[in-house]
């Protein structure tokens, strides 16, 4: 025994050091001098022996995995039986199977079935109890005997560790079903795993990464595990132990489930455990603060978690060794860095960070993400759909890369393709409201109200945790439960298309109160403003109609109501060179600008305030009609013509404001350039006059028919996801992401 367990001191010790192959010679030989021992007459130490030897075997069989040779490891594990006998080679050599994505033949040796009755409840209860408490076993002749503390402590602490195999072993299933598509068994193997083995994070971040479960389905799960099970070796500790557990696992939630219990959670583990700098802690905030629009100061901690600064070993500064190490930090920052990159306009940062991932890390996802981020940004879209499709093969559950490689579709206005490639990704992420979201979308491009209103209902249901039926609500207002306000500003110009304004002024509204509870960016809201303006102009109410836009033009300009940013909703530091990715995400924000003054120029004429109507019509040419194309050329064919009408109009009222005062109208007082103006639109015959006031009446038409079939959306353009944000995410990368 002396020499066995000089042994397993040499072999750990040199498994420490990570020297290997003398972990594999000396556990060779341990093995063999285990082995020996397994026929013993005594029943007792036949059952010492053997689990002796099943550690050595284990751990010789860990070496060789550890070192890639899955082969070998697989050889040792199938003698002796050890994979049916002993949890932990069972799933090692499911492991092993797994790494050679030979997923049957791990299902094969795992099973198919989950052990639920092993699944802790909140009070700490199994359905099959533990053996705690027998004290005595039975040899095989019949007699029993007492065993000491020290077994019967020995013996409950290796039932405990098997169960926390047994809990592995589901989450391995899980990993076989998803490579399957499988993803309803997945999901049912993880969420067995983490009940089971509250402490098996692996199985809770497939859960979250994945977006398997909806964001109620989530936060159930959280409040149904039985943290009370964690143990600590100091018990008087074990209670803060599983509190710290439930908040750090809270901070991996969907960042639409609770905002208060996630920022409660997040300020917690920031100033009393002074995790404040911890990457999961800084990408956590970065996620909320994405959600809520705030993409600076979100771009701010997703630089802090991947920049770094290593010196090498002499002292001096190393470029590469700098690179290196900062491609290695947090890879899961990567979507929603390349979301924040986007959405605040930075093309340079994403032309060098994408330049240097392809140097680093060239077999990496995010890699290709990047760049394919990169093109859109600067609407290169064919290249940006190849790197997107590459990013997607190299990682198939990859939610920024599918969501980027629909993006890349509706950039162009291919629908048909982009709803293909949407729902896939609502196939692959189910519990993500952001694939529904982006489906509705494109259904409303395309006019289709009733699906367009089935999927932003279930993408606001999916958003707010409530339930959804097998039949969609018609014409139903939602519920303020919280959510995206996206998604209910998407819904109220569902409704504003089938006249429903009423309706569409509610969900606008809902859709500002909302964004404003959760401390949004407004510039980022200003599209939602401008569509309640135009419902409200619909509806009759000039007046507050006016109001709406002219605090659309004051968000914009950053609070100065004498002028106007020309990107709203973009970083003040963006690059305006650079043309926005409108496709994505609506009108570009030139275009956006220049609606805004011919729409206050339309709720001028309806107010008889010509003379402001000329003014804010003139403005809107002028913005509209510079170089560029795109929406905003066709703005300002309309905003000419309605500032033609609307310079007659005004030349009228003053030729009648000067016949009230009894002016002669060949007076010197009048400037020529108004001799000139009344001449041209002096009727000739009352043909004419007749045509002109049909033409009125058309234009009027024409005018208000372009706004509902260009109605404003949320001004910030959607980024690949999170890779989602650019995901989420995923992403508004989404969001993004």
């Amino acid at each position: 025994m002396a020499m066995e367990q000089y042994l397993r001191d040499w072999r750990q010790d040199a498994i420490n050091r990570s020297q290997y192959e003398t972990a594999v010679f000396v556990g060779d030989k341990l093995l063999a001098l285990t082995s020996r021992h397994l026929a013993p007459d005594c029943f007792l130490n036949a059952n010492s022996y053997r689990k002796d030897s099943d550690g050595d075997a284990f751990w010789l069989a860990q070496v060789h995995f550890t070192t890639g040779s899955y082969s070998r490891a697989l050889a040792l594990l199938s003698r002796e039986d050890l994979v049916s006998r002993n949890p932990a080679c069972r799933y090692l050599a499911g492991l092993c199977y797994i790494k050679q994505n030979q997923f049957e033949q791990a299902l094969t040796l795992l099973g198919e079935s989950n052990p639920t009755e092993l699944i802790t409840d909140k009070h700490g209860r199994r359905k099959i109890p533990h053996l705690r408490g027998q004290s005595h076993v039975t040899l095989r002749n019949g007699k029993t005997t007492r065993e000491t503390t020290r077994e019967r402590d020995e013996r409950d602490e290796e039932h405990e560790r098997n169960i926390k195999f047994e809990a592995s072993i589901c989450y391995l299933r899980g990993l076989c079903f998803a490579k399957q598509n499988n993803f309803d068994r997945a999901r049912e193997c993880y969420e067995t795993a983490v009940r089971i083995d509250v402490q098996c994070f692996e199985a809770l971040d497939q859960l979250t990464k994945n977006s398997l479960m909806t964001p109620k389905q989530e936060l159930e799960l959280l409040e149904s595990l039985c943290f009370d099970s964690i143990h600590a070796s100091d018990p008087s500790v074990a209670q803060e132990a599983a509190e710290f557990t439930k908040m750090l696992y809270t901070t991996r939630l969907s960042k639409y489930s609770s905002p208060s219990i996630l920022s409660n959670a997040t300020e917690t583990l920031s100033t009393h455990y002074k995790l404040a700098n911890n990457p999961d802690i800084l990408l956590s905030r970065a996620e909320m603060f994405y959600t809520q629009c705030r993409f600076n100061e979100a771009l701010e901690l997703t630089s802090s978690i991947i920049t770094t600064h290593t010196t090498d070993f002499t002292g001096t500064a190393s470029q590469n060794i700098h690179h290196r190490n900062q491609l290695a930090l947090a890879p899961a920052a990567y979507p929603l860095h390349l979301a924040c990159l986007y959405e605040t306009g930075a093309i340079n940062d994403l032309f060098l960070l994408s330049h240097m991932l392809a140097d680093y890390a060239p077999e990496e996802s995010y890699t290709y993400l990047a760049i394919g981020v990169y093109y859109l940004a600067v609407s290169k879209i064919p290249e940006a759909r190849r790197f997107f499709s590459k990013a997607s093969l190299l990682d198939p559950h990859s939610a920024p890369a599918w969501i980027g490689f629909a993006h890349s579709f509706a950039a162009e206005g291919e629908h048909e393709q982009a709803i293909a490639a949407y729902s896939t990704a609502a196939r692959l992420f189910q519990g993500s409201h952001l694939p529904q979201l982006f489906l509705g979308m494109q259904h409303l491009a395309l006019n289709n109200m009733t699906l367009a209103y089935e999927y932003l209902w279930a993408a606001n249901a999916m958003s707010t945790g409530m339930e959804i039926g097998a039949s969609v609500p018609t014409k139903s207002l939602p519920s303020p439960l919280g959510g995206d306000p996206l998604v209910l500003n998407e819904l109220g110009v569902v409704f504003y298309h089938q006249n429903s304004h009423t309706s569409a002024v509610a969900l606008f509204r809902q859709a500002l109160n909302l964004a404003t509870s959760l401390h949004c960016e407004p510039g980022a809201w200003v599209a939602t403003r401008v569509n309640l303006g135009h419902a409200l102009r619909r509806m009759g109410q000039f007046s507050e109609a006016l109001t709406e836009f002219d605090e659309c033009l004051r968000v914009g300009s950053g609070g100065n109501t004498s002028g106007y940013s020309p990107f709203l909703g973009r970083s003040a530091g963006g690059s305006a060179t650079v043309p926005s990715a409108s496709g994505v995400g609506g009108y570009e924000d030139r275009g956006l600008v220049g609606s805004l003054h011919t729409s206050r120029g339309l709720v001028l004429l309806e107010l008889g305030r010509n003379t402001a109507a000329v003014e804010s019509l003139h403005e809107a040419v002028r913005i509209l009609g510079a170089p560029g194309g795109g929406d905003s050329a066709g703005g300002a064919g309309i905003a000419q013509t309605l500032l033609a009408r609307a310079l007659e109009i005004w030349a009228l009222e003053g030729r009648e404001k000067d016949h009230t005062t009894g002016r002669d109208r060949s007076s010197a007082s009048v400037s020529p350039s108004k001799h000139r103006i009344e001449a041209a639109i002096e009727p000739e015959t009352e043909l004419e006059a007749a045509l002109d006031n049909n033409a009125d009446e058309v234009l009027r038409r024409a005018g208000l028919g372009r706004t509902r079939r260009r109605p404003a959306r949320s001004s910030n353009p959607s980024p690949p996801p999170s890779p989602h944000r650019t995901r989420r995410g995923q992403g508004r990368t989404p969001r993004a992401h």
